[in-house]
């Protein structure tokens, strides 16, 4: 039985009425503006640097704002987005095989197992196709046909090709478009840009978001800055499970400062664990690998129909592979969506008939696309990777399979944000992965871009300009007790950490967290592995403040700071994923209950009970979360069971 406190509905998610074609473009000229000689007179603070927020403060820039952007690594080139690599879907129907705007709100409702907001995602689909007019005009260099046009393939959840793509390097390329775009403001002087600082707190003057504490990563000078909004673009928080395909500076901190602050944090329990990745090769690796979905096009999933089968791949003759995803799911094949394919792929390892040493692998196998081909043009789609797996692994995937395994990923949970992306605490506005609401309890591949940029570039201008519009915003100095108390609240926490002196390091209780999390709260769960989770975690975190070990000070360079201070974050957050996870009883995406499940080892959503986003409002560490629901409707993708057969 639950033990939540519920309280009843608080939440306005402002979606505008009307037919659902129409409510973006009523909802922008309903929506106040701000007057171009005022929008000087306006300073807003982005932090992070990724897609989502380098467009968003070159498009405000570009306005008249007056941004501060603030940059985690030394650079914004080196934002986690770089990293991205298959592609950017957009409703384009370049292939002419029947793609539509509606086609690609209906794929990433369904994808998300429904339990998105409709209308986030119908907006999304819409302003998918200016994403790709705006990158080609920065000059990204798209794949190409030979007469000129930009090329498509496709992705898992889909049977149409809308993913445009440069090679395997998508992300960096598109990035790198952004990111011209940002450094022409800062030459301009629009955007004063501050690398190597680490989001430490919010300030909050009056109810409003009004400024933030950083932490110079380079010198550990803690400083304020104010603004009149702030927008947070700092990705996930799939780093909790220590292993995943994620930077090891990718983090939870900024967003679990702002929920400590009074912002809710929603479906946290929505976790993505990628098909595709370069399976665990030891003990003490520190990261994991991902190859991209886009290698599914032509790559084809197998594992030996004989059970513990040892024998090098090609040594396996045909008639004894099992290639299990085209076998459940012909209509899609390997391009179910990734919840779907990661969860076969574990089904068969754990019956004993994965690949490799560890057996936790299947192949992933491109010798009928070469011979239908040739290996020119696999290399030409494919080049970078083949060349980045062989690197880490010795494998030669031209002549051998690939060996994948399911990973961490993406997560589609975060803080919960209106339809104008604010959160709960007005002025906070939040952008791309760090907010909730476009996938559902699942992500399709090549959603990730299209919904950074879609915030950044397309969505913010008019909601940021509506909220200055609606509200007096004074000017508040970074000298007013409200700043000044959350800076010495900032520098206590650092402080208390150092103080410990214990004898474990940040990577130790780091990758006890991660088994913790993988174990009870990864691709599967269940009751009471989640009871045990929570558990173990209270108990990890009450070890982190008695034997965590930081040598060094804080006036300095000082990483295992850094890590330190970002571990802690993780394991109070991680307590409330886990929490998430036991107070949603179904299966639905990549949240995966094993008593919630069908015969097919599929999931098996309650829409009469659970068809809602859980909100949790933060009271305290160690403390039972209020959870406030926002009831989800589904009026132009009615509810149905999920099927990719």
């Amino acid at each position: 039985m639950s033990t939540t406190t519920q309280a009843s509905s608080t939440l306005i998610s402002n979606v505008p009425s009307g037919p659902m074609q129409e409510r973006w473009t009523k909802h922008k000229f309903e929506m106040k503006l701000v007057n171009p000689a005022n929008k000087r007179k306006f300073d807003v603070i982005v932090v992070g640097t990724g897609l989502a927020g380098a467009s968003a403060a070159a498009s405000l820039a570009e306005l008249g704002y007056n941004v501060k952007s603030f940059c985690i690594q030394d650079s914004p080139r080196r934002a986690h987005s770089i990293a991205a690599q298959g592609g950017i879907n957009a409703a384009k129907n370049y292939p002419n095989d029947g793609d539509s705007v509606w086609r690609l709100f209906y794929d990433t409702v369904k994808g998300g197992d429904y339990r998105s907001r409709e209308s986030n995602v119908y907006r999304l689909a819409e302003v998918s196709n200016n994403i790709i007019d705006q990158c080609v005009a920065q000059g990204v260099p798209f794949a190409r046909e030979y007469g000129g046009t930009l090329s498509n393939r496709s992705f898992g959840g889909a049977q149409v090709s809308r993913t445009f793509y440069a090679r395997g390097q998508t992300g960096q390329q598109l990035l790198l478009g952004a990111y011209s775009a940002l450094m022409r403001q800062v030459k301009l002087g629009k955007v004063q840009l501050y690398p190597r600082r680490e989001m430490l707190d919010l300030v909050i003057v009056d109810g409003m978001a009004r400024g933030i504490v950083t932490r110079n990563l380079v010198t550990g000078e803690f400083e304020s800055h104010a603004a009149h909004a702030v927008l947070l673009c700092t990705g996930g928080y799939g780093n909790a499970y220590f292993l995943s395909t994620n930077a090891k500076s990718c983090n939870v901190t900024a967003a679990w400062r702002c929920h400590r602050r009074g912002a809710f944090f929603a479906n946290p329990c929505y976790t993505q664990i990628h098909p595709t990745c370069i399976p665990v090769s030891g003990d003490y690796q520190s990261k994991l690998t991902l190859m991209s979905e886009s290698l599914r096009n032509d790559g084809r999933v197998w594992v030996s129909k004989k059970e513990g089968d040892k024998r090098h791949p090609t040594d396996i003759p045909e008639d004894e592979r099992d290639y299990f995803l085209e076998r459940r799911y012909p209509a899609f094949g390997n391009l179910v969506p990734r919840d779907v394919a990661s969860r076969a792929a574990k089904e068969r390892c754990d019956a004993g008939y994965g690949v490799g040493e560890t057996g936790l692998a299947v192949y992933l196998d491109f010798r009928d696309a070469i011979k239908r081909d040739g290996e020119d043009v696999i290399r030409a789609k494919y080049g970078n990777l083949f060349h980045m797996y062989e690197k880490i692994t010795a494998d030669n995937p031209y002549e051998v399979p690939m060996k994948i395994y399911p990973a961490v990923h993406y997560t589609m949970g975060g803080l919960w944000v209106d339809y104008n992306l604010m959160s709960t605490i007005p002025g906070l506005f939040v952008l791309g992965e760090a907010n909730f609401s476009d996938h559902g309890a699942n992500r399709l591949g090549a959603s990730a871009l299209m919904q950074g940029l879609a915030d950044g570039y397309f969505v913010i201008p008019y909601t940021l300009s509506h909220h200055f519009g609606s509200h007096s915003l004074p000017s508040v100095s970074t000298d007013s007790p409200a700043f000044k108390e959350t800076l010495v609240e900032a520098r206590n926490r650092v402080e208390s950490i150092l103080a410990v002196k214990g004898n474990q390091t940040v990577n130790d209780l780091h990758r006890k967290l991660g088994k913790i999390m993988w174990q009870h709260c990864g691709m599967a769960r269940n009751a009471e592995g989640l009871k045990i989770a929570k558990e173990q975690i209270r108990e990890l975190r009450d070890e982190f403040w008695q034997t965590i070990k930081v040598p060094g000070v804080g006036e300095s360079f000082n990483q295992n700071l850094e890590y330190a201070g970002r571990l802690a974050d993780f394991l109070e957050f991680s307590e409330l994923l886990a929490h998430d996870a036991a107070e949603r009883n179904e299966s639905c995406g990549g949240h995966f209950r094993e008593e919630h499940q069908t015969e097919e080892n599929a999931a098996r959503r309650d829409d009469e009970n659970y068809c809602y986003v859980s909100a949790w409002e933060f009271n305290g560490v160690g403390e039972t979360p209020t959870l406030h629901k926002e009831d989800l409707k589904f009026e132009a993708v009615p509810l149905a069971v999920r099927s990719y057969k």
